[in-house]
């Protein structure tokens, strides 16, 4: 298990990540999830032993690893691998090379480190490139080799900085299927970051959801969808994002009543797939001016602009869309979130 307790970093101007606690468990796959600048990255790196907390400590299990201020536990003998974004392999060496180097520098005996690079290489499908130089080849390949060199050592705890932001979507895709059958094979707690909702969703058991610093959610994948704790987790979680329409006095955008909406003031989470157009007025319905039209598998993505707010619909292909039309909001009771909440 990892345990984080109050974390805090401050690089002087003041704190980037903010009096974090979570606890993860054995074999789970966290995913610490935001945009540029939460924070993120920081607590990936105070958890490797790059970086040392300004408070608050973290646990591997039973021992403490950083406390405070500084290191508890040097980098090298916490048990954790590492996968950076560049990947970090040397150019000067071969794929067995790159991969054999953390064995020898932990002073693995020559025919245990052979075995253990063979099997990396194999569970990474790359066995035919050992004696290749990691410049001659694909990046795909090279984020093979970056993730052959983190598990031979057969870390307990496995950590990823954004490893697939240089692949394409192609290979994305592809790198995903490989990074949850590493996770479910080697049995080890993973701790993921990313900015990117997709892999977060079909990789992570949970996910963290920071903004400025703070965790805005932890919960499993769905539970962020079905039930987003704040407006920020509501608008940055799902594809698209759900549009939070302002409430004032139980009237849609002030001056539009609704009976479900019962005087209630506040940031109403819509999602796109639950509001109708039509090309006439009709009951609770409010004119709408399309912006944008984005095709999609079946369906269109329609982007209007609404008493002043532009709210996204998905739509089945084929829809009218004029210019102007009428947007149906649903005539079930929303979740509300208070003015105040951020948001993106």
């Amino acid at each position: 298990m990892i345990a984080i307790d109050r974390l805090t970093k401050d690089y002087g101007t003041g704190p980037v990540v903010r009096d974090i606690s979570l606890s993860v468990r054995p074999g789970a796959f966290l995913v610490l999830l935001g945009p540029s600048g939460c924070g993120k990255s920081t607590i990936l790196r105070m958890l490797a032993g790059l970086e040392a907390p300004t408070a608050g400590t973290i646990r591997f299990g039973d021992r403490l690893v950083a406390q405070g201020g500084a290191l508890s536990l040097p980098a090298e003998k916490r048990g954790a691998g590492l996968v950076f974004q560049s990947y970090a392999l040397w150019p000067h060496m071969t794929v067995a090379g790159n991969v054999d180097w953390p064995l020898k520098v932990a002073g693995m005996a020559a025919p245990e480190r052979r075995r253990r690079v063979g099997e990396a290489l194999e569970m990474m499908g790359i066995a035919e490139l050992a004696g290749r130089h990691t410049g001659e080849i694909s990046g795909g390949q090279q984020q093979r080799v970056a993730l052959a060199r983190m598990i031979a050592p057969r870390p307990p705890v496995m950590l990823f900085d954004e490893p697939l932001s240089n692949l394409d979507a192609a290979l994305r895709v592809e790198m995903r299927h490989e990074l949850a059958r590493i996770h479910a094979e080697t049995g080890a707690t993973s701790v993921y970051v990313t900015h990117d909702q997709v892999e977060a969703m079909t990789l992570a058991t949970d996910v963290a959801v920071l903004n400025r610093g703070r965790i805005e959610q932890f919960a499993p994948p769905m539970q962020l969808l079905d039930q987003p704790a704040s407006a920020f987790v509501a608008r940055f979680v799902g594809t698209p994002p759900a549009n939070l329409v302002a409430v004032r006095d139980g009237a849609w955008f002030g001056h539009h009543p609704a009976p479900q909406l019962a005087g209630r003031t506040g940031l109403a989470m819509v999602r796109a797939e639950d509001l109708r157009l039509t090309d006439s007025p009709a009951p609770g319905s409010l004119p709408a001016e399309r912006i944008e039209v984005i095709p999609m598998a079946g369906q269109w993505l329609v982007t209007a602009r609404v008493e002043g707010q532009r709210l996204t619909a998905v739509v089945p292909r084929g829809t009218a869309l004029p210019d102007r039309f009428h947007i149906l909001l649903p005539d079930s009771c929303p979740t509300i979130f208070p003015e105040g909440d951020p948001h993106p």
